[in-house]
């Protein structure tokens, strides 16, 4: 067996007392450092500091780069300028998910790319297997480490710690600085995020990572900031209804079925997949995503079969307990003629059928100020 591949910061998770790690994709990851309901909530009322450098980023160059791009994923790159960020998806020609990713405008003709961790091998492939001449693309994924600070005050926390030439609340929803100071080091401060909240993601090089985690714990230690896990990531961006790929996006599931049509941009097609598209929207979705209730007690989980008027009509995508509201929560992909709000469905847990239903989601959404990010997909 092939040993798990580590972060730069990896070194450091052992000065924290509770920290426990998993296999995340071949990653060996922090699923918590001091419980999942205590950082969740610090994500929620204070802030919260991720190591997320599995993810992989792509550099996309040439006179042929944006009309590339154009063509291999569904928003559209030409509507961005340099300093902007685009969330976005790579489809087969079926209309399934490739990956889900974000495309960063660096600047006229020059992209990256950031993309999945479990799927970095895989979107290389594609991408090159789709290549067109005047286009180079270069994986940095191993040289850049990538720092998500999440949270209400992550904004105050950035402030100690910029240079004078960067105000961080300044940076609008999906923009980003390039060559930022931030913790004495140049790196890309981004506005965006996975968690629901107000945050910022920062790409620095990997040898710079562990000086960046360092100063920014110590500059937030009075306002409550604490090192954060998958497993909050993962409850955080459940409630705001942002998918993870392969639970609520993947080959068999299309955006359009995921409910994320405003990231699919037909009107400023063709590229790969658009024909399916078009036919899935014109015909409307067979299966849609909702945000399900189990009414009795248990707690749904992933693959889960749910029911109506006797048959199976769809599954659990993601569900747990939620830890802000403290209800047991699902998001359900199921046959499109259920998923009105507050139809009755019944959630078979353990081998028996319990009462359920269709809620409106997201199942938390944060009072918005002007700057909020309305945060894309993980990057898991």
């Amino acid at each position: 067996m092939s040993a798990l591949l580590r972060t730069p910061l990896f070194p450091l998770y052992t000065q924290y007392e509770g920290v426990r790690c998993i296999d995340f994709g071949g990653w060996e990851l922090p699923v918590q450092f001091s419980g999942i309901q205590k950082e969740h909530e610090a994500v929620r009322e204070r802030a919260g500091l991720f190591d997320v450098s599995h993810m992989g980023e792509f550099i996309v160059t040439g006179e042929q780069a944006e009309s590339f791009l154009q063509n291999m994923t569904t928003n559209d790159v030409t509507a961005i300028m340099p300093g902007q960020a685009q969330y976005t998806f790579m489809c087969y020609p079926d209309g399934g998910v490739v990956d889900d990713l974000l495309i960063y405008k660096l600047a006229e003709q020059h992209y990256m790319l950031v993309v999945n961790a479990s799927n970095i091998d895989k979107d290389w492939a594609w991408l090159q297997e789709h290549m067109v001449p005047g286009v180079n693309m270069t994986n940095v994924s191993k040289q850049t480490a990538l720092l998500a600070l999440q949270g209400p005050l992550s904004v105050e926390i950035l402030a100690k710690v910029t240079g004078t030439g960067v105000d961080a609340d300044s940076i609008e929803t999906f923009r980003f600085v390039q060559n930022a100071e931030v913790c004495g080091v140049e790196l890309l401060l981004s506005r965006t995020g996975y968690t629901g909240e107000d945050g910022f993601e920062l790409y620095v090089a990997a040898d710079q990572a562990a000086h960046v985690w360092n100063e920014l714990m110590e500059a937030g230690a009075d306002l409550g900031l604490v090192p954060a896990g998958l497993g909050a990531r993962d409850t955080l961006r459940f409630e705001a209804k942002l998918p993870l790929y392969g639970q609520e996006l993947s080959p068999t599931i299309s955006p359009l079925e995921a409910g994320l049509g405003m990231f699919v941009k037909l009107n400023a097609g063709p590229f790969i997949g658009y024909e399916a598209l078009l036919q899935q929207k014109n015909d409307g979705p067979a299966r849609k995503l909702v945000g399900i209730e189990v009414l009795e007690r248990g707690i749904p989980r992933p693959h889960y079969p749910i029911y109506a008027d006797g048959v199976q009509i769809g599954e659990v995508t993601t569900g747990t307990q939620s830890p802000t509201l403290k209800r047991n929560l699902g998001l359900a992909l199921i046959d499109t003629k259920y998923t009105a709000l507050d139809t009755p469905l019944e959630i078979e847990i353990r081998g028996k059928k319990l009462k359920a239903q269709v809620v409106k989601t997201p199942f938390h959404k944060r009072t918005r100020a002007s700057k909020t990010p309305t945060q894309g997909a993980e990057q898991a």
